[in-house]
Protein backbone atom coordinates (compact mmCIF):
# COMPACT_ATOMS: atom_id res chain seq x y z
CA UNK A 1 0.00 0.00 0.00
CA UNK A 2 1.44 3.33 -1.21
CA UNK A 3 2.20 6.15 1.14
CA UNK A 4 -0.09 8.26 -0.91
CA UNK A 5 -2.70 5.82 -0.18
CA UNK A 6 -2.29 5.58 3.25
CA UNK A 7 -2.38 9.86 3.50
CA UNK A 8 -5.65 9.83 1.95
CA UNK A 9 -7.30 7.08 4.71
CA UNK A 10 -6.10 9.42 7.66
CA UNK A 11 -7.59 12.19 5.85
CA UNK A 12 -10.67 10.06 5.63
CA UNK A 13 -10.66 8.88 8.97
CA UNK A 14 -9.90 11.67 10.62
CA UNK A 15 -13.04 13.16 8.88
CA UNK A 16 -15.78 10.35 8.68
CA UNK A 17 -14.62 8.32 11.34
CA UNK A 18 -13.68 4.75 10.88
CA UNK A 19 -16.68 2.55 9.87
CA UNK A 20 -17.81 5.84 7.55
CA UNK A 21 -14.36 5.88 5.73
CA UNK A 22 -14.30 2.52 5.16
CA UNK A 23 -17.44 2.15 3.38
CA UNK A 24 -16.17 5.54 1.51
CA UNK A 25 -12.89 3.65 0.07
CA UNK A 26 -14.91 0.71 -0.71
CA UNK A 27 -17.51 2.89 -3.00
CA UNK A 28 -14.38 4.75 -4.93
CA UNK A 29 -12.82 1.08 -5.73
CA UNK A 30 -16.39 -0.26 -6.79
CA UNK A 31 -16.66 3.17 -8.88
CA UNK A 32 -13.11 2.33 -10.10
CA UNK A 33 -11.20 5.27 -8.51
CA UNK A 34 -7.91 4.64 -7.12
CA UNK A 35 -7.81 6.70 -3.77
CA UNK A 36 -4.00 7.77 -3.86
CA UNK A 37 -4.63 9.66 -7.26
CA UNK A 38 -7.97 11.14 -5.84
CA UNK A 39 -5.43 12.19 -3.06
CA UNK A 40 -2.96 13.79 -5.34
CA UNK A 41 -5.79 15.50 -7.45
CA UNK A 42 -6.83 17.00 -4.67
CA UNK A 43 -4.08 18.43 -3.69
CA UNK A 44 -3.13 16.63 -0.21
CA UNK A 45 0.56 17.43 0.84
CA UNK A 46 2.82 14.56 0.67
CA UNK A 47 4.68 15.42 4.03
CA UNK A 48 3.04 14.55 7.36
CA UNK A 49 3.20 16.56 9.08
CA UNK A 50 1.63 18.74 6.93
CA UNK A 51 -0.89 16.50 6.25
CA UNK A 52 -1.76 16.26 9.79
CA UNK A 53 -1.89 20.21 10.27
CA UNK A 54 -4.47 20.28 7.68
CA UNK A 55 -6.74 17.35 9.25
CA UNK A 56 -6.49 19.20 12.27
CA UNK A 57 -7.53 22.16 10.78
CA UNK A 58 -10.61 20.53 8.86
CA UNK A 59 -11.57 18.87 12.09
CA UNK A 60 -11.64 21.88 14.15
CA UNK A 61 -13.79 23.22 10.96
CA UNK A 62 -16.10 20.15 10.96
CA UNK A 63 -16.21 19.69 14.94
CA UNK A 64 -19.80 20.45 16.96
CA UNK A 65 -19.96 23.34 19.51
CA UNK A 66 -22.61 22.75 21.35
CA UNK A 67 -26.22 21.60 20.77
CA UNK A 68 -26.91 23.64 18.31
CA UNK A 69 -26.46 23.46 14.37
CA UNK A 70 -23.92 26.24 13.84
CA UNK A 71 -20.21 25.77 14.52
CA UNK A 72 -19.95 29.06 16.78
CA UNK A 73 -16.72 28.65 17.93
CA UNK A 74 -15.33 28.61 14.40
CA UNK A 75 -17.48 31.67 13.99
CA UNK A 76 -15.18 33.45 16.35
CA UNK A 77 -11.92 31.99 14.87
CA UNK A 78 -12.78 32.93 11.55
CA UNK A 79 -13.56 36.80 12.76
CA UNK A 80 -10.71 37.55 14.48
CA UNK A 81 -8.79 35.63 11.73
CA UNK A 82 -10.32 37.72 9.16
CA UNK A 83 -9.88 41.23 11.23
CA UNK A 84 -6.18 40.22 11.78
CA UNK A 85 -5.79 39.56 8.36
CA UNK A 86 -6.92 43.44 7.57
CA UNK A 87 -4.04 44.69 10.75
CA UNK A 88 -5.85 44.83 13.79
CA UNK A 89 -3.22 46.71 15.78
CA UNK A 90 -3.74 46.30 20.00
CA UNK A 91 -4.90 49.76 21.58
CA UNK A 92 -1.53 51.11 23.49
CA UNK A 93 -2.16 52.35 26.95
CA UNK A 94 -2.09 55.97 26.03
CA UNK A 95 -4.51 55.36 23.27
CA UNK A 96 -6.84 53.44 26.07
CA UNK A 97 -6.24 56.43 28.35
CA UNK A 98 -7.90 59.18 25.76
CA UNK A 99 -10.90 56.95 24.66
CA UNK A 100 -11.81 56.60 28.77
CA UNK A 101 -11.29 60.06 28.81
CA UNK A 102 -13.90 61.26 25.95
CA UNK A 103 -16.21 58.97 26.72
CA UNK A 104 -16.23 60.14 30.20
CA UNK A 105 -16.46 63.84 29.01
CA UNK A 106 -19.22 62.40 27.23
CA UNK A 107 -21.16 61.42 30.45
CA UNK A 108 -20.94 64.75 31.82
CA UNK A 109 -21.75 66.36 28.87
CA UNK A 110 -25.12 64.61 28.85
CA UNK A 111 -25.87 65.12 31.94
CA UNK A 112 -27.74 68.82 32.03
CA UNK A 113 -29.75 67.39 28.65
CA UNK A 114 -31.57 63.89 29.54
CA UNK A 115 -32.34 63.11 33.09
CA UNK A 116 -31.92 59.47 32.35
CA UNK A 117 -27.98 58.32 34.67
CA UNK A 118 -24.87 57.61 33.09
CA UNK A 119 -25.30 52.94 31.88
CA UNK A 120 -22.20 52.37 35.27
CA UNK A 121 -20.86 50.24 32.46
CA UNK A 122 -17.18 49.98 31.60
CA UNK A 123 -15.36 52.32 29.42
CA UNK A 124 -12.60 50.94 26.98
CA UNK A 125 -10.62 51.38 23.85
CA UNK A 126 -11.41 48.10 21.55
CA UNK A 127 -8.88 46.50 19.03
CA UNK A 128 -11.17 45.04 16.27
CA UNK A 129 -10.45 41.83 17.03
CA UNK A 130 -11.72 42.94 21.40
CA UNK A 131 -14.85 43.91 19.38
CA UNK A 132 -15.77 40.56 18.05
CA UNK A 133 -15.25 38.93 21.43
CA UNK A 134 -17.59 41.46 22.95
CA UNK A 135 -20.37 41.19 20.15
CA UNK A 136 -20.69 37.85 18.85
CA UNK A 137 -22.94 36.52 21.51
CA UNK A 138 -26.06 38.97 20.61
CA UNK A 139 -24.98 38.59 16.91
CA UNK A 140 -24.82 34.33 17.83
CA UNK A 141 -28.66 34.98 19.41
CA UNK A 142 -29.73 37.08 16.21
CA UNK A 143 -29.00 34.24 14.15
CA UNK A 144 -30.13 31.17 15.83
CA UNK A 145 -33.80 31.45 15.08
CA UNK A 146 -32.63 31.12 10.82
CA UNK A 147 -29.32 29.16 11.38
CA UNK A 148 -30.93 25.80 11.88
CA UNK A 149 -33.11 26.00 8.87
CA UNK A 150 -29.85 27.64 6.41
CA UNK A 151 -28.49 24.44 7.67
CA UNK A 152 -30.25 21.96 6.80
CA UNK A 153 -31.55 23.28 3.39
CA UNK A 154 -27.79 22.87 2.91
CA UNK A 155 -28.04 19.70 3.93
CA UNK A 156 -30.92 18.71 1.81
CA UNK A 157 -29.84 20.71 -1.06
CA UNK A 158 -26.49 18.44 -1.17
CA UNK A 159 -27.60 15.39 -0.24
CA UNK A 160 -29.13 13.55 -3.67
CA UNK A 161 -32.44 11.73 -4.09
CA UNK A 162 -31.15 8.85 -3.32
CA UNK A 163 -29.75 10.07 -0.11
CA UNK A 164 -25.97 9.82 -1.11
CA UNK A 165 -22.92 12.59 -0.90
CA UNK A 166 -21.93 12.34 -4.58
CA UNK A 167 -18.23 12.69 -4.75
CA UNK A 168 -18.15 11.31 -1.01
CA UNK A 169 -19.37 7.46 -1.20
CA UNK A 170 -21.09 8.15 1.95
CA UNK A 171 -25.13 7.83 2.24
CA UNK A 172 -27.59 7.73 4.76
CA UNK A 173 -27.64 8.73 8.53
CA UNK A 174 -23.19 9.29 7.76
CA UNK A 175 -23.91 11.47 5.28
CA UNK A 176 -26.80 13.33 6.61
CA UNK A 177 -24.40 13.92 9.77
CA UNK A 178 -21.54 14.84 7.51
CA UNK A 179 -23.73 17.31 5.37
CA UNK A 180 -24.95 18.99 8.80
CA UNK A 181 -21.41 19.25 10.21
CA UNK A 182 -20.78 21.29 7.25
CA UNK A 183 -23.49 23.25 7.04
CA UNK A 184 -23.17 24.53 10.60
CA UNK A 185 -19.32 24.88 9.54
CA UNK A 186 -20.49 27.24 6.99
CA UNK A 187 -23.43 29.30 8.65
CA UNK A 188 -20.16 29.81 11.31
CA UNK A 189 -18.21 31.25 8.71
CA UNK A 190 -20.33 32.91 7.12
CA UNK A 191 -21.66 34.62 10.70
CA UNK A 192 -17.77 35.32 11.30
CA UNK A 193 -17.41 37.15 8.40
CA UNK A 194 -20.41 39.01 9.28
CA UNK A 195 -19.28 40.37 12.47
CA UNK A 196 -15.44 40.89 11.19
CA UNK A 197 -16.79 43.51 8.12
CA UNK A 198 -18.55 45.27 10.95
CA UNK A 199 -15.76 45.10 13.11
CA UNK A 200 -13.86 46.83 10.25
CA UNK A 201 -16.13 49.71 9.93
CA UNK A 202 -17.94 50.01 14.09
CA UNK A 203 -17.38 53.17 15.82
CA UNK A 204 -18.18 51.46 19.01
CA UNK A 205 -21.23 48.77 20.03
CA UNK A 206 -24.13 51.51 18.93
CA UNK A 207 -23.50 51.37 14.95
CA UNK A 208 -26.40 49.61 13.71
CA UNK A 209 -28.82 50.98 16.24
CA UNK A 210 -28.65 47.14 18.13
CA UNK A 211 -27.90 46.42 21.63
CA UNK A 212 -24.53 44.90 21.13
CA UNK A 213 -24.19 44.40 24.64
CA UNK A 214 -26.23 43.61 27.91
CA UNK A 215 -23.80 44.86 30.54
CA UNK A 216 -24.18 48.68 29.33
CA UNK A 217 -20.23 48.76 28.61
CA UNK A 218 -19.38 51.67 26.09
CA UNK A 219 -16.05 51.97 24.23
CA UNK A 220 -15.07 53.18 20.79
CA UNK A 221 -12.72 51.58 18.41
CA UNK A 222 -10.22 53.97 17.27
CA UNK A 223 -8.68 53.10 14.64
CA UNK A 224 -11.64 52.51 12.81
CA UNK A 225 -12.75 56.54 13.60
CA UNK A 226 -9.12 57.09 12.36
CA UNK A 227 -9.52 55.47 9.23
CA UNK A 228 -13.23 57.00 8.99
CA UNK A 229 -11.92 60.47 9.72
CA UNK A 230 -9.32 60.50 6.85
CA UNK A 231 -12.10 61.48 4.75
CA UNK A 232 -13.84 63.83 7.20
CA UNK A 233 -12.75 67.40 6.86
CA UNK A 234 -13.64 67.30 11.09
CA UNK A 235 -10.07 67.25 13.39
CA UNK A 236 -9.82 64.20 15.35
CA UNK A 237 -10.40 64.90 18.50
CA UNK A 238 -13.70 66.52 17.92
CA UNK A 239 -14.37 63.51 15.54
CA UNK A 240 -13.86 61.20 18.42
CA UNK A 241 -15.71 63.16 20.98
CA UNK A 242 -18.99 63.48 18.81
CA UNK A 243 -18.57 59.83 18.42
CA UNK A 244 -18.61 59.13 22.39
CA UNK A 245 -21.18 61.44 23.42
CA UNK A 246 -23.89 59.47 20.35
CA UNK A 247 -21.69 55.81 21.99
CA UNK A 248 -22.40 57.28 25.48
CA UNK A 249 -26.18 58.12 24.74
CA UNK A 250 -27.24 54.92 23.40
CA UNK A 251 -26.05 53.23 26.61
CA UNK A 252 -27.73 55.88 28.66
CA UNK A 253 -30.95 54.68 26.76
CA UNK A 254 -30.62 51.10 27.39
CA UNK A 255 -30.11 51.58 30.51
CA UNK A 256 -32.27 53.66 31.10
CA UNK A 257 -35.38 51.80 29.47
CA UNK A 258 -34.63 48.49 30.81
CA UNK A 259 -37.34 46.73 28.43
CA UNK A 260 -36.06 48.30 25.52
CA UNK A 261 -33.54 45.86 24.59
CA UNK A 262 -35.26 42.90 24.56
CA UNK A 263 -38.11 44.71 22.67
CA UNK A 264 -35.79 45.98 19.59
CA UNK A 265 -34.00 42.23 19.35
CA UNK A 266 -37.43 40.65 19.78
CA UNK A 267 -38.38 42.32 16.66
CA UNK A 268 -35.36 41.20 15.06
CA UNK A 269 -35.98 37.20 16.10
CA UNK A 270 -39.81 37.21 14.90
CA UNK A 271 -38.89 38.28 11.66
CA UNK A 272 -35.85 35.68 11.52
CA UNK A 273 -38.07 32.97 12.91
CA UNK A 274 -40.55 33.53 9.63
CA UNK A 275 -37.79 33.55 6.59
CA UNK A 276 -38.19 30.74 4.30
CA UNK A 277 -34.91 29.89 2.20
CA UNK A 278 -35.18 30.11 -1.60
CA UNK A 279 -34.04 26.29 -1.82
CA UNK A 280 -33.98 26.85 -6.37
CA UNK A 281 -31.42 29.80 -5.66
CA UNK A 282 -29.77 27.49 -3.20
CA UNK A 283 -29.70 24.75 -5.77
CA UNK A 284 -27.98 26.90 -8.33
CA UNK A 285 -25.52 28.33 -6.13
CA UNK A 286 -24.35 25.11 -4.82
CA UNK A 287 -24.43 23.06 -8.33
CA UNK A 288 -20.83 24.22 -9.39
CA UNK A 289 -18.81 23.88 -5.37
CA UNK A 290 -17.29 21.25 -3.81
CA UNK A 291 -19.28 19.57 -0.67
CA UNK A 292 -16.41 19.11 1.07
CA UNK A 293 -14.98 22.90 1.40
CA UNK A 294 -16.74 24.93 3.80
CA UNK A 295 -15.56 28.03 2.47
CA UNK A 296 -17.43 27.18 -1.11
CA UNK A 297 -20.33 26.65 0.90
CA UNK A 298 -19.82 30.17 2.84
CA UNK A 299 -19.12 32.09 -0.43
CA UNK A 300 -22.07 30.59 -1.75
CA UNK A 301 -24.44 31.39 0.97
CA UNK A 302 -23.66 34.73 0.41
CA UNK A 303 -24.89 35.25 -3.10
CA UNK A 304 -28.91 35.32 -1.60
CA UNK A 305 -30.64 32.30 -0.38
CA UNK A 306 -33.10 33.71 1.66
CA UNK A 307 -37.19 33.54 -0.35
CA UNK A 308 -37.98 36.85 -1.44
CA UNK A 309 -41.68 36.10 -0.22
CA UNK A 310 -42.09 38.13 3.02
CA UNK A 311 -44.59 36.89 5.29
CA UNK A 312 -47.68 39.37 7.42
CA UNK A 313 -46.06 38.20 10.54
CA UNK A 314 -42.64 39.48 9.26
CA UNK A 315 -43.92 42.88 7.54
CA UNK A 316 -45.81 43.37 11.04
CA UNK A 317 -41.99 43.11 12.86
CA UNK A 318 -40.46 45.06 10.05
CA UNK A 319 -42.19 47.95 10.26
CA UNK A 320 -42.07 47.80 14.00
CA UNK A 321 -38.12 47.27 13.95
CA UNK A 322 -37.79 50.50 11.57
CA UNK A 323 -39.95 52.74 13.99
CA UNK A 324 -37.98 51.75 16.88
CA UNK A 325 -34.63 51.92 15.04
CA UNK A 326 -35.62 55.09 14.00
CA UNK A 327 -37.34 56.44 17.49
CA UNK A 328 -34.11 55.55 19.27
CA UNK A 329 -31.22 57.06 16.69
CA UNK A 330 -34.07 60.11 16.87
CA UNK A 331 -33.56 60.51 20.62
CA UNK A 332 -30.03 60.34 20.53
CA UNK A 333 -29.55 62.08 17.85
CA UNK A 334 -31.70 64.68 19.45
CA UNK A 335 -29.54 64.65 22.91
CA UNK A 336 -26.55 64.53 21.41
CA UNK A 337 -26.96 67.57 19.23
CA UNK A 338 -28.08 68.93 22.41
CA UNK A 339 -24.94 68.13 24.28
CA UNK A 340 -22.43 69.36 22.25
CA UNK A 341 -23.73 72.48 20.69
CA UNK A 342 -21.56 75.31 22.00
CA UNK A 343 -18.86 72.43 22.89
CA UNK A 344 -17.63 71.19 18.95
CA UNK A 345 -17.66 73.63 15.84
CA UNK A 346 -19.03 70.93 13.73
CA UNK A 347 -22.09 69.68 15.41
CA UNK A 348 -24.35 70.37 12.26
CA UNK A 349 -21.68 68.77 9.94
CA UNK A 350 -21.12 65.71 12.00
CA UNK A 351 -24.83 65.47 12.61
CA UNK A 352 -25.68 65.52 8.90
CA UNK A 353 -22.92 63.16 8.41
CA UNK A 354 -24.21 60.11 10.46
CA UNK A 355 -27.52 60.62 9.07
CA UNK A 356 -26.21 59.57 5.45
CA UNK A 357 -23.81 56.94 7.11
CA UNK A 358 -26.99 55.61 8.55
CA UNK A 359 -29.33 56.04 5.74
CA UNK A 360 -26.76 54.69 2.73
CA UNK A 361 -25.57 51.32 4.61
CA UNK A 362 -22.70 49.68 3.43
CA UNK A 363 -21.01 46.74 3.45
CA UNK A 364 -21.28 45.78 6.95
CA UNK A 365 -25.75 46.40 6.42
CA UNK A 366 -25.40 43.95 3.02
CA UNK A 367 -23.38 41.25 4.68
CA UNK A 368 -25.88 41.77 7.74
CA UNK A 369 -28.64 41.24 5.40
CA UNK A 370 -27.09 38.03 3.77
CA UNK A 371 -26.75 36.31 6.98
CA UNK A 372 -30.20 37.39 8.40
CA UNK A 373 -32.08 38.38 5.56
CA UNK A 374 -32.77 41.90 6.96
CA UNK A 375 -32.17 45.32 6.34
CA UNK A 376 -31.53 47.74 9.59
CA UNK A 377 -32.53 51.09 8.34
CA UNK A 378 -33.87 53.85 10.43
CA UNK A 379 -35.53 55.11 7.41
CA UNK A 380 -37.62 57.40 9.49
CA UNK A 381 -34.86 59.20 11.28
CA UNK A 382 -35.35 62.61 10.56
CA UNK A 383 -38.98 62.19 11.31
CA UNK A 384 -38.06 60.93 14.58
CA UNK A 385 -35.42 63.44 15.32
CA UNK A 386 -38.11 66.11 15.16
CA UNK A 387 -40.30 64.48 16.78
CA UNK A 388 -38.58 64.47 19.74
CA UNK A 389 -37.19 68.17 19.55
CA UNK A 390 -40.97 69.07 19.52
CA UNK A 391 -41.19 67.04 22.42
CA UNK A 392 -38.75 68.53 23.77
CA UNK A 393 -39.35 72.07 23.13
CA UNK A 394 -42.91 71.47 23.98
CA UNK A 395 -42.57 69.50 27.21
CA UNK A 396 -38.93 69.40 28.33
CA UNK A 397 -36.20 66.57 28.81
CA UNK A 398 -37.76 65.45 31.57
CA UNK A 399 -41.42 65.06 30.49
CA UNK A 400 -39.79 63.52 27.10
CA UNK A 401 -37.79 60.85 28.61
CA UNK A 402 -40.63 59.74 30.93
CA UNK A 403 -41.67 57.76 27.92
CA UNK A 404 -39.13 55.47 27.78
CA UNK A 405 -40.90 54.31 31.26
CA UNK A 406 -42.75 51.78 29.20
CA UNK A 407 -42.78 50.47 25.19
CA UNK A 408 -47.06 51.78 24.88
CA UNK A 409 -45.65 55.13 25.27
CA UNK A 410 -43.56 54.97 22.20
CA UNK A 411 -44.67 56.79 18.90
CA UNK A 412 -46.44 55.06 16.55
CA UNK A 413 -45.48 54.82 12.70
CA UNK A 414 -48.22 57.02 11.81
CA UNK A 415 -47.72 59.35 14.95
CA UNK A 416 -44.08 60.18 13.07
CA UNK A 417 -46.11 61.97 10.69
CA UNK A 418 -47.08 64.80 13.09
CA UNK A 419 -44.48 65.53 15.58
CA UNK A 420 -47.00 67.66 16.88
CA UNK A 421 -50.19 65.88 17.14
CA UNK A 422 -48.10 63.18 19.14
CA UNK A 423 -46.51 65.96 21.80
CA UNK A 424 -49.95 67.05 22.51
CA UNK A 425 -51.58 63.67 22.66
CA UNK A 426 -48.85 62.66 25.77
CA UNK A 427 -48.81 65.85 26.77
CA UNK A 428 -52.67 65.22 27.33
CA UNK A 429 -51.86 61.67 28.75
CA UNK A 430 -49.25 63.57 31.28
CA UNK A 431 -51.71 66.07 33.10
CA UNK A 432 -54.07 63.43 32.97
CA UNK A 433 -51.69 60.91 34.96
CA UNK A 434 -50.64 63.70 37.22
CA UNK A 435 -54.23 64.41 38.07
CA UNK A 436 -55.13 61.25 38.56
CA UNK A 437 -51.87 60.33 40.66
CA UNK A 438 -53.04 63.63 42.82
CA UNK A 439 -56.33 62.43 43.45
CA UNK A 440 -55.48 59.10 44.15
CA UNK A 441 -52.94 60.74 46.80
CA UNK A 442 -55.58 62.90 48.18
CA UNK A 443 -58.20 60.19 48.62
CA UNK A 444 -55.20 58.12 50.15
CA UNK A 445 -54.73 60.57 53.20
CA UNK A 446 -59.14 60.76 53.78
CA UNK A 447 -59.60 57.16 53.96
CA UNK A 448 -61.45 54.85 52.29
CA UNK A 449 -64.74 56.24 50.75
Amino acid sequence: MSNEFESWEDVLRSLLGEDAAQQAIESMRAAGIDPSALGEAAGLPKDRNQLMMMINQVQAMLATSGDGPVNWTLARDFARQQVHLGGDPSVTAAEEARVRQYLQVADLWLDPVTPLPPSGGARSGLSRAAWVERTLPTFQRLAEPVAGSVVQAIASTLQSGSGRVEGLGLEGPQATDLLRRLGGAAFGMQLGSAVATLAREAFGFSDIGLPLTADGAVALVPRNVEAFGEGVEVPMPELMQFLAVREVAHARLYAGAPWLRAHVLGFVEAYAREIRIDTAAMEEAFRQIDPADPEQLREAMGSGVFALDVSDAQRHALARLETALAVIEGWVEEVTTEATQGQLDHVIALTELMRRRRAAGGPAEDTFKHLVGLELRPRRLRDASTLWRTLTTARGAEERDRLWSHPDLMPSTAELDDPTVFADARAASADFDDALEALLREEGTEGPS
